[in-house]
Protein backbone atom coordinates (compact mmCIF):
# COMPACT_ATOMS: atom_id res chain seq x y z
CA UNK A 1 0.00 0.00 0.00
CA UNK A 2 1.10 3.64 -0.97
CA UNK A 3 2.31 5.55 2.32
CA UNK A 4 0.39 9.12 2.73
CA UNK A 5 1.90 12.03 3.23
CA UNK A 6 -0.28 15.05 4.86
CA UNK A 7 0.41 18.85 4.31
CA UNK A 8 -0.54 21.69 5.46
CA UNK A 9 0.03 25.03 4.30
CA UNK A 10 -1.88 28.50 5.26
CA UNK A 11 -0.51 31.20 2.87
CA UNK A 12 0.46 32.10 -0.32
CA UNK A 13 4.51 31.68 0.24
CA UNK A 14 3.76 28.50 2.08
CA UNK A 15 1.64 27.25 -0.87
CA UNK A 16 4.57 27.75 -3.32
CA UNK A 17 7.22 26.02 -1.59
CA UNK A 18 4.90 23.31 -0.03
CA UNK A 19 4.38 22.38 -4.15
CA UNK A 20 8.27 22.56 -4.61
CA UNK A 21 8.97 19.90 -1.93
CA UNK A 22 6.07 17.80 -2.39
CA UNK A 23 7.42 17.63 -6.55
CA UNK A 24 11.32 16.95 -4.92
CA UNK A 25 9.54 14.31 -2.68
CA UNK A 26 7.56 12.77 -5.58
CA UNK A 27 10.55 13.09 -7.74
CA UNK A 28 12.34 10.57 -4.81
CA UNK A 29 9.06 8.40 -4.05
CA UNK A 30 6.28 8.48 -7.36
CA UNK A 31 4.13 6.22 -4.90
CA UNK A 32 3.56 8.77 -2.54
CA UNK A 33 -0.09 10.23 -1.97
CA UNK A 34 -0.62 13.74 -0.65
CA UNK A 35 -3.59 15.44 0.94
CA UNK A 36 -3.82 18.55 3.12
CA UNK A 37 -4.77 22.01 2.88
CA UNK A 38 -3.31 24.44 0.71
CA UNK A 39 -3.92 26.70 -2.39
CA UNK A 40 -3.84 25.94 -6.24
CA UNK A 41 -0.13 25.48 -6.44
CA UNK A 42 -0.31 22.53 -3.96
CA UNK A 43 -3.39 21.29 -6.16
CA UNK A 44 -1.22 21.86 -9.30
CA UNK A 45 1.04 19.34 -8.15
CA UNK A 46 -1.31 16.74 -7.16
CA UNK A 47 -2.14 17.41 -3.31
CA UNK A 48 -5.65 16.64 -2.80
CA UNK A 49 -7.10 19.62 -1.13
CA UNK A 50 -9.37 19.02 2.15
CA UNK A 51 -9.47 22.83 2.94
CA UNK A 52 -8.77 26.17 0.81
CA UNK A 53 -6.13 27.88 2.55
CA UNK A 54 -7.19 31.13 1.28
CA UNK A 55 -10.29 30.75 3.50
CA UNK A 56 -7.79 31.11 6.81
CA UNK A 57 -4.87 33.46 5.62
CA UNK A 58 -5.37 36.35 7.25
CA UNK A 59 -3.97 38.84 10.14
CA UNK A 60 -4.19 40.87 13.27
CA UNK A 61 -7.10 39.76 15.32
CA UNK A 62 -10.11 41.39 13.71
CA UNK A 63 -9.39 39.45 10.84
CA UNK A 64 -9.12 36.17 12.63
CA UNK A 65 -12.70 37.17 14.65
CA UNK A 66 -14.16 37.76 11.19
CA UNK A 67 -13.01 34.10 9.73
CA UNK A 68 -13.53 31.95 12.91
CA UNK A 69 -15.95 30.09 11.33
CA UNK A 70 -13.39 29.20 8.75
CA UNK A 71 -10.66 28.23 11.14
CA UNK A 72 -12.49 25.71 12.85
CA UNK A 73 -13.97 24.28 9.43
CA UNK A 74 -10.85 23.49 8.87
CA UNK A 75 -9.51 22.48 12.43
CA UNK A 76 -11.95 19.94 12.17
CA UNK A 77 -11.94 18.94 8.99
CA UNK A 78 -7.85 18.18 9.23
CA UNK A 79 -7.77 16.60 13.07
CA UNK A 80 -10.63 14.01 11.71
CA UNK A 81 -8.29 13.55 8.34
CA UNK A 82 -5.72 12.90 10.98
CA UNK A 83 -7.68 10.41 13.18
CA UNK A 84 -9.67 8.47 10.08
CA UNK A 85 -6.89 8.03 7.37
CA UNK A 86 -3.64 7.85 9.37
CA UNK A 87 -1.07 9.21 7.37
CA UNK A 88 2.50 8.36 7.62
CA UNK A 89 3.84 11.51 8.07
CA UNK A 90 2.41 15.47 8.58
CA UNK A 91 4.40 17.99 6.79
CA UNK A 92 3.59 21.47 8.35
CA UNK A 93 4.90 24.82 6.72
CA UNK A 94 5.11 28.30 9.02
CA UNK A 95 1.34 29.14 10.18
CA UNK A 96 2.39 28.51 13.55
CA UNK A 97 -0.84 28.60 15.87
CA UNK A 98 -3.15 26.68 13.63
CA UNK A 99 0.02 24.15 12.77
CA UNK A 100 0.35 23.62 16.48
CA UNK A 101 -2.89 21.93 16.79
CA UNK A 102 -2.40 20.10 14.10
CA UNK A 103 1.11 18.85 15.22
CA UNK A 104 -0.75 18.13 18.90
CA UNK A 105 -3.22 15.70 17.22
CA UNK A 106 -0.58 14.25 15.16
CA UNK A 107 1.54 13.26 17.88
CA UNK A 108 -0.92 11.91 20.03
CA UNK A 109 -1.86 9.38 17.08
CA UNK A 110 2.10 9.09 16.72
CA UNK A 111 2.13 10.20 13.44
CA UNK A 112 5.37 12.10 12.64
CA UNK A 113 5.97 15.34 12.24
CA UNK A 114 8.23 17.38 9.43
CA UNK A 115 8.02 21.44 10.33
CA UNK A 116 9.48 23.09 6.99
CA UNK A 117 9.85 26.47 7.16
CA UNK A 118 9.69 27.34 11.08
CA UNK A 119 7.99 30.04 12.85
CA UNK A 120 10.30 32.45 13.62
CA UNK A 121 10.57 31.74 17.30
CA UNK A 122 14.19 33.29 17.69
CA UNK A 123 12.92 36.54 17.37
CA UNK A 124 8.70 36.27 18.65
CA UNK A 125 7.40 34.61 21.26
CA UNK A 126 10.65 32.32 21.71
CA UNK A 127 8.54 30.13 24.19
CA UNK A 128 7.39 28.34 22.07
CA UNK A 129 10.33 26.43 21.15
CA UNK A 130 9.13 24.18 23.94
CA UNK A 131 6.65 23.34 22.02
CA UNK A 132 7.95 22.57 18.85
CA UNK A 133 11.05 20.27 20.71
CA UNK A 134 7.24 18.51 22.40
CA UNK A 135 5.77 17.97 19.29
CA UNK A 136 8.06 18.28 16.12
CA UNK A 137 10.05 15.24 14.64
CA UNK A 138 12.05 17.66 12.79
CA UNK A 139 12.40 21.32 11.57
CA UNK A 140 13.92 22.06 7.77
CA UNK A 141 15.07 25.44 8.51
CA UNK A 142 15.68 28.26 6.09
CA UNK A 143 18.12 30.52 7.62
CA UNK A 144 21.28 29.46 8.38
CA UNK A 145 21.40 30.98 11.78
CA UNK A 146 17.95 28.96 12.97
CA UNK A 147 20.11 25.52 12.73
CA UNK A 148 22.17 26.50 15.88
CA UNK A 149 19.19 28.12 17.59
CA UNK A 150 17.29 25.17 17.40
CA UNK A 151 19.88 22.33 17.84
CA UNK A 152 20.74 24.31 21.32
CA UNK A 153 17.37 24.06 22.66
CA UNK A 154 17.44 20.10 21.83
CA UNK A 155 15.51 20.40 18.86
CA UNK A 156 16.41 18.31 15.07
CA UNK A 157 17.20 21.33 12.97
CA UNK A 158 18.90 21.23 9.54
CA UNK A 159 19.59 24.21 7.74
CA UNK A 160 18.50 23.50 4.33
CA UNK A 161 18.65 26.33 2.69
CA UNK A 162 16.55 29.05 1.32
CA UNK A 163 13.80 29.10 -1.30
CA UNK A 164 14.71 31.88 -2.71
CA UNK A 165 18.36 30.61 -3.86
CA UNK A 166 16.31 28.98 -6.50
CA UNK A 167 14.10 31.49 -7.10
CA UNK A 168 15.46 34.86 -7.33
CA UNK A 169 16.41 35.61 -10.97
CA UNK A 170 17.19 38.20 -13.66
CA UNK A 171 15.40 38.47 -17.03
CA UNK A 172 17.58 41.42 -18.03
CA UNK A 173 20.45 43.85 -17.03
CA UNK A 174 19.99 46.85 -14.96
CA UNK A 175 20.97 48.98 -17.95
CA UNK A 176 18.18 47.15 -19.95
CA UNK A 177 15.35 47.68 -17.31
CA UNK A 178 16.10 51.08 -16.92
CA UNK A 179 16.12 51.47 -21.08
CA UNK A 180 12.48 49.27 -21.37
CA UNK A 181 10.94 51.43 -18.26
CA UNK A 182 12.36 54.76 -20.01
CA UNK A 183 14.54 55.94 -17.05
CA UNK A 184 16.81 58.24 -18.17
CA UNK A 185 20.73 57.05 -18.31
CA UNK A 186 21.87 59.66 -15.73
CA UNK A 187 19.53 59.21 -13.53
CA UNK A 188 19.86 57.49 -9.98
CA UNK A 189 17.22 54.71 -9.52
CA UNK A 190 15.48 53.85 -5.81
CA UNK A 191 13.27 51.79 -5.13
CA UNK A 192 10.19 52.24 -2.47
CA UNK A 193 9.35 49.14 -1.50
CA UNK A 194 6.63 49.73 1.42
CA UNK A 195 5.25 46.29 1.50
CA UNK A 196 2.52 43.88 0.04
CA UNK A 197 -0.60 44.82 1.99
CA UNK A 198 -3.09 47.35 1.80
CA UNK A 199 -2.23 48.30 5.58
CA UNK A 200 1.61 48.77 4.80
CA UNK A 201 0.60 51.16 1.74
CA UNK A 202 -1.26 53.28 3.72
CA UNK A 203 0.82 53.71 6.48
CA UNK A 204 4.28 53.24 5.07
CA UNK A 205 3.56 55.37 1.45
CA UNK A 206 3.30 58.63 2.56
CA UNK A 207 6.29 58.47 4.81
CA UNK A 208 8.69 57.16 1.61
CA UNK A 209 6.90 59.52 -0.84
CA UNK A 210 7.64 62.53 1.21
CA UNK A 211 11.76 61.16 2.08
CA UNK A 212 11.80 60.77 -1.94
CA UNK A 213 10.85 63.82 -2.61
CA UNK A 214 13.66 65.29 -0.02
CA UNK A 215 15.91 63.01 -1.70
CA UNK A 216 15.62 64.26 -4.95
CA UNK A 217 15.52 67.99 -3.66
CA UNK A 218 19.02 67.71 -2.20
CA UNK A 219 20.28 65.00 -5.04
CA UNK A 220 23.28 66.37 -7.16
CA UNK A 221 21.60 63.99 -10.01
CA UNK A 222 18.09 63.34 -11.31
CA UNK A 223 16.40 60.40 -9.48
CA UNK A 224 13.74 57.89 -10.69
CA UNK A 225 11.87 56.21 -8.09
CA UNK A 226 10.40 52.74 -8.72
CA UNK A 227 7.71 51.34 -6.77
CA UNK A 228 6.11 47.52 -6.77
CA UNK A 229 2.70 46.86 -7.64
CA UNK A 230 1.75 43.53 -5.61
CA UNK A 231 -0.74 41.67 -6.84
CA UNK A 232 -2.63 42.28 -3.73
CA UNK A 233 -2.60 46.08 -3.71
CA UNK A 234 -4.40 48.07 -6.68
CA UNK A 235 -3.68 51.96 -7.98
CA UNK A 236 -6.41 52.80 -6.07
CA UNK A 237 -4.79 51.90 -2.96
CA UNK A 238 -1.96 53.97 -3.94
CA UNK A 239 -4.01 57.18 -5.00
CA UNK A 240 -5.52 56.85 -1.28
CA UNK A 241 -2.18 57.01 -0.02
CA UNK A 242 -0.82 59.93 -1.85
CA UNK A 243 0.61 59.50 -5.10
CA UNK A 244 -0.72 61.17 -7.48
CA UNK A 245 0.46 64.69 -5.73
CA UNK A 246 3.54 63.48 -5.71
CA UNK A 247 3.78 61.73 -9.44
CA UNK A 248 3.47 65.46 -10.39
CA UNK A 249 6.71 66.49 -9.07
CA UNK A 250 8.93 63.27 -8.68
CA UNK A 251 9.48 60.89 -11.86
CA UNK A 252 8.07 58.35 -10.01
CA UNK A 253 7.28 54.35 -12.23
CA UNK A 254 4.75 51.64 -11.09
CA UNK A 255 6.02 48.13 -11.95
CA UNK A 256 3.58 45.53 -11.92
CA UNK A 257 6.02 42.52 -13.22
CA UNK A 258 9.67 41.20 -13.57
CA UNK A 259 10.20 42.83 -9.58
CA UNK A 260 13.69 41.13 -9.64
CA UNK A 261 14.59 43.23 -12.73
CA UNK A 262 13.60 46.11 -10.76
CA UNK A 263 15.35 45.76 -7.68
CA UNK A 264 18.58 45.04 -9.63
CA UNK A 265 18.59 48.25 -11.77
CA UNK A 266 18.04 50.16 -8.25
CA UNK A 267 21.14 51.73 -7.02
CA UNK A 268 19.63 51.97 -3.56
CA UNK A 269 15.83 51.06 -1.93
CA UNK A 270 13.93 51.94 0.93
CA UNK A 271 12.16 48.79 2.48
CA UNK A 272 9.51 47.42 4.68
CA UNK A 273 11.39 44.58 6.67
CA UNK A 274 10.49 40.87 5.84
CA UNK A 275 11.46 38.49 3.00
CA UNK A 276 12.31 41.05 0.45
CA UNK A 277 15.28 42.51 2.06
CA UNK A 278 16.87 38.74 1.73
CA UNK A 279 15.33 39.24 -2.24
CA UNK A 280 17.65 42.53 -2.53
CA UNK A 281 20.54 41.16 -0.94
CA UNK A 282 20.89 38.44 -3.53
CA UNK A 283 20.53 40.96 -5.85
CA UNK A 284 23.43 43.56 -4.27
CA UNK A 285 21.14 45.90 -4.15
CA UNK A 286 21.85 48.37 -1.21
CA UNK A 287 18.94 48.98 1.47
CA UNK A 288 17.06 51.12 4.23
CA UNK A 289 15.32 48.55 6.05
CA UNK A 290 12.15 50.34 7.39
CA UNK A 291 10.06 48.39 10.95
CA UNK A 292 6.85 50.48 12.00
CA UNK A 293 3.77 49.57 13.51
CA UNK A 294 0.95 51.05 15.36
CA UNK A 295 1.29 52.25 19.07
CA UNK A 296 -0.98 50.26 20.35
CA UNK A 297 0.50 47.16 18.97
CA UNK A 298 3.87 48.14 19.48
CA UNK A 299 2.66 48.13 23.41
CA UNK A 300 1.29 44.76 23.26
CA UNK A 301 4.37 42.59 20.99
CA UNK A 302 7.17 44.30 22.91
CA UNK A 303 6.50 41.84 25.43
CA UNK A 304 6.68 38.94 23.47
CA UNK A 305 9.89 39.91 21.70
CA UNK A 306 13.15 38.07 22.39
CA UNK A 307 15.40 39.96 24.43
CA UNK A 308 18.46 38.59 22.82
CA UNK A 309 17.49 39.96 19.02
CA UNK A 310 19.69 42.51 18.51
CA UNK A 311 18.79 43.37 15.28
CA UNK A 312 14.88 43.25 13.17
CA UNK A 313 16.15 42.90 9.33
CA UNK A 314 17.18 38.84 8.15
CA UNK A 315 20.09 40.58 6.28
CA UNK A 316 22.03 41.64 9.47
CA UNK A 317 20.14 38.47 11.60
CA UNK A 318 22.00 36.50 9.09
CA UNK A 319 25.40 38.33 8.67
CA UNK A 320 25.33 39.11 12.65
CA UNK A 321 26.49 42.13 11.94
CA UNK A 322 24.76 45.68 11.10
CA UNK A 323 25.24 45.62 6.99
CA UNK A 324 22.14 47.25 5.98
CA UNK A 325 20.65 50.44 7.57
CA UNK A 326 17.69 49.77 9.91
CA UNK A 327 15.35 52.32 11.23
CA UNK A 328 12.61 51.28 13.88
CA UNK A 329 9.52 52.52 15.13
CA UNK A 330 9.74 56.68 15.32
CA UNK A 331 12.95 56.66 13.01
CA UNK A 332 10.64 56.13 10.20
CA UNK A 333 10.14 59.51 9.30
CA UNK A 334 11.15 61.03 5.67
CA UNK A 335 14.26 62.66 7.13
CA UNK A 336 16.09 59.94 8.52
CA UNK A 337 15.21 57.44 5.45
CA UNK A 338 16.32 60.55 3.14
CA UNK A 339 19.57 60.88 5.71
CA UNK A 340 20.54 57.07 5.22
CA UNK A 341 19.97 56.62 1.46
CA UNK A 342 21.25 59.47 0.42
CA UNK A 343 24.25 58.25 2.72
CA UNK A 344 24.23 54.94 -0.05
CA UNK A 345 23.71 56.43 -3.21
CA UNK A 346 26.22 59.81 -2.79
CA UNK A 347 28.77 58.14 0.14
CA UNK A 348 31.40 55.83 -1.36
CA UNK A 349 32.35 54.35 1.59
CA UNK A 350 29.08 53.33 2.89
CA UNK A 351 27.89 51.64 -0.16
CA UNK A 352 31.06 49.66 -0.46
CA UNK A 353 30.49 48.56 3.34
CA UNK A 354 27.72 47.41 2.79
CA UNK A 355 28.01 45.69 -1.12
CA UNK A 356 30.84 43.99 1.13
CA UNK A 357 28.25 43.00 3.67
CA UNK A 358 25.90 41.42 0.73
CA UNK A 359 28.25 39.30 -0.35
CA UNK A 360 28.96 37.72 2.99
CA UNK A 361 25.54 37.49 3.71
CA UNK A 362 24.89 35.23 0.28
CA UNK A 363 27.59 33.29 1.44
CA UNK A 364 26.50 32.26 4.11
CA UNK A 365 22.59 31.98 3.07
CA UNK A 366 24.78 28.69 0.61
CA UNK A 367 23.33 26.70 -2.26
CA UNK A 368 20.62 26.64 -3.96
CA UNK A 369 18.52 22.83 -3.79
CA UNK A 370 16.11 24.19 -0.72
CA UNK A 371 13.42 21.55 -1.87
CA UNK A 372 15.25 18.55 -2.58
CA UNK A 373 17.40 18.93 0.72
CA UNK A 374 13.77 19.35 2.90
CA UNK A 375 12.62 16.74 0.99
CA UNK A 376 15.24 14.01 1.99
CA UNK A 377 14.89 15.28 5.84
CA UNK A 378 11.28 14.53 5.40
CA UNK A 379 11.61 11.06 3.56
CA UNK A 380 13.88 10.17 6.57
CA UNK A 381 10.67 10.09 8.68
CA UNK A 382 8.93 7.37 6.61
CA UNK A 383 9.13 3.70 7.64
Amino acid sequence: MAEKVMIVAGEASGDLHGARLVSAMKAKRPDLVFSGMGGRELAAVGVHLLFDAKKIAVVGIAEVLTHLSDILAARKILRSHLRESRPDLLILIDFPDFNFMLAKSAKKLGIPVFYYISPQVWAWRPGRVKTMKKLVDRIGVILPFEEKFFRDRGVDAKYVGHPLLDSVKQNCSPDEFRTSRKIPAGNKCVGLLPGSRKREISSLLPILLAAAEQIQIKSREPVSFCIPLASTVSKEDLITAGIGEYEKRLDIHLITENRYDMMAACDAAVVVSGTVTLELALLDTPMVVVYKISKSTYRIGIWFISKELKYFSLVNLIADAPIVSELFQEEVNPQRIEEELSAILHAGGKREAMEQGLRLVRKKMGKKGASIKAAELALGLLC
